[in-house]
């Protein structure tokens, strides 16, 4: 069992291994739950490296409603633009 102390600032530092242990990086968020035992920090969402994001931002095409295209027309496509950027 690991000890630590409050700050002047109210901050808490938990220990490195814990936060590896339970992939806590920089910017999670916590709520904070009072008990009869003392505090309880749950994340509020599963830790992630990657910022939140909304289901817009990150299929624009969702809403398509043209007509189905075939995969080799979308590859086709696809090639075609890498072609145009001077990939290959």
């Amino acid at each position: 069992m690991e000890s630590t102390r409050l700050s002047s600032k109210g901050q808490v530092v938990l220990p490195s291994a814990l936060r590896h242990s339970r992939r806590w990086f920089a910017g999670t968020e916590f709520v904070i739950i009072e008990t009869d035992d003392g505090v309880l920090l749950k994340p509020v969402a599963a830790a992630s490296p990657f910022a939140r994001s909304r289901i817009e931002d990150v299929f624009g095409g969702a809403g398509y409603t043209g007509p189905a295209v075939s995969v080799p027309a979308m590859e086709a496509a696809v090639q075609a633009e890498a072609a145009r950027r001077g990939g290959r």
